[in-house]
């Protein structure tokens, strides 16, 4: 890489070539919420697929789920998240903002000695003691500490009360375990086994920002392992090694750029036993990247207790009855696409004063996997057969005619395209096409017959 790369050129970039737009951009926007254009969701689809094949289908014994966004109000409450769900949240008096209390204290106070389980009151003592402003006015009036549940609240019906009140799931995992009982019945399984799911989740974050990262609507990407309890240790670092091979083999990010954090016991969610943390150095600094948990029996545990109905699974082998323990590894979609995006996007020098934008995505995940470029008008028919031809083999490709064959080619480069197929004035006599390489720049001539096995076997080594 020839250059550090800012937020906001990363931003920038996204939105000229198409990748993410403002949302609502035409009414000015709205704060920290994000459309995905022709090109972002080509390449979140491609994510989605990797992360499915590789860890669901690929796996014996891991089935998936789609669960219903809308869940009875009662799975939040036996899961803690209508009492423990929360954030401190402080208001300046002065101007009015909002902030988290433990994030302002972790950003003024340093080896400020807080975490998930610290008490309001703790909270209230460290910023009267050590005169924390505002940081937006720098005054220092403030309110009192309160939780705030970051839950979306509706209604079911046009009667607004507390019976009808529904909740917009902050989190895919519990539709997973209160279908324990049905996903156990009709696929046979016998433990260990696992239950993936991707789908949308709603948190009414307090500070959201730093683009994609934080948003209060985003994608997950959840495994929920079952397991006998004696196994839970295994099964753990198990998925500490596949999340690390897929961080570092499948989707090639940098290894410098990736580290983990275990959470200390005093730091932990209330149902978990144990987390690990895969963080990335993104452009804002060091941030959580996907969540490794043992969460114990604690789930099950709770929806059979408060549900009544009668989750534990049967061991043939002693005729024993337990609740599995689970080990979840958890990811966000957009949080993952935005490590790829930092990872891969570069300015690399051609020559003095001369740089290219380059995005250097492996070739599962590029949105297109060549370009079609007549190399002028009079080639546009040839160039669509050949177009055509690898669309009906269901490779994705894009076709470009505008502008000088160095400024298409360049344009590809940074919107990650793998190929260019440059057809020539030569195509009608030799059936060949020009093969460019995004990465290297070099070129080949391939014949026309051979170019949809010649993609199909680049996907196949990847």
């Amino acid at each position: 890489m020839e250059k550090t790369i800012k937020q906001d050129e990363i931003v920038n970039f996204l939105k000229k070539y198409g990748f993410v737009f403002p949302c609502s951009e035409i009414y000015n926007g709205l704060a920290n919420a994000w459309d995905y254009g022709p090109l972002g969701v080509l390449l979140k689809n491609n994510l989605k697929s990797l992360w499915w094949k590789y860890f669901i289908t690929s796996k014996a014994n891991m089935v998936g789920l789609d669960s219903a966004i809308f869940l009875n109000p009662n799975v939040w409450k036996a899961s803690g998240h209508i009492e423990s769900f929360s954030d401190p949240l402080i208001d300046c008096k002065h101007c009015k903002k909002r902030f988290r209390a433990d994030k302002i204290i972790n950003d003024q106070v340093k080896n400020a000695k807080i975490n998930e389980n610290s008490s309001l009151e703790s909270l209230q003592k460290i910023i009267k003691e050590n005169h924390i402003k505002c940081p937006n006015c720098q005054h220092e009036d403030w309110t009192e500490i309160r939780k705030f549940n970051l839950m979306f609240q509706t209604n079911q019906s046009i009667v607004k009360d507390k019976e009808n009140t529904l909740y917009l799931r902050p989190e895919t995992a519990q539709g997973i375990f209160i279908n324990f009982n049905n996903i156990q019945r009709t696929s046979s399984l016998k433990l260990p086994f696992g239950v993936g799911q991707i789908g949308k989740s709603f948190r009414n974050e307090i500070t959201p920002g730093n683009f994609i990262f934080r948003t209060r609507e985003f994608e997950q990407m959840e495994i929920e392992f079952f397991c006998f309890p004696q196994q839970a240790a295994e099964f753990f670092n198990f998925f500490l090694n596949e999340i690390n091979f897929f961080l570092l083999k499948k989707l090639k990010l940098n290894k410098e750029k990736i580290k983990t954090y275990e959470h200390p016991k005093n730091d932990l969610s209330h149902y978990a036993k144990r987390t690990i943390d895969f963080q990335y150095r993104f452009p804002h600094g060091w941030s959580e990247l996907w969540g490794l948990s043992n969460r114990t029996d604690y789930d099950l545990l709770n929806h059979q207790k408060n549900s009544g109905k009668n989750l534990m699974y049967l061991d043939q082998k002693n005729g024993k009855k337990i609740i599995p323990y689970v080990i979840e590894p958890s990811v966000g979609v957009e949080r993952l696409l935005y490590a790829i995006i930092c990872d891969t996007f570069t300015y690399q020098k051609i020559k003095d004063n001369d740089y290219r934008e380059v995005l250097c995505l492996s070739y599962e995940l590029c949105p297109y996997k060549v370009a079609v470029l007549p190399l002028s008008v009079s080639l546009i028919n040839d160039a669509k057969e050949i177009y055509q031809q690898i669309l009906n083999a269901n490779i994705s490709a894009t076709f470009a005619t505008s502008g000088s064959i160095g400024k298409r080619y360049r344009k590809q480069d940074a919107i990650g395209t793998y190929y260019c197929l440059t057809i020539d004035f030569e195509t009608a006599n030799d059936q060949c096409v020009t093969v460019r390489h995004r990465d290297t720049m070099r070129q080949k001539r391939i014949k026309i017959s051979e170019i949809n096995n010649f993609l199909s076997k680049k996907m196949i080594n990847e």
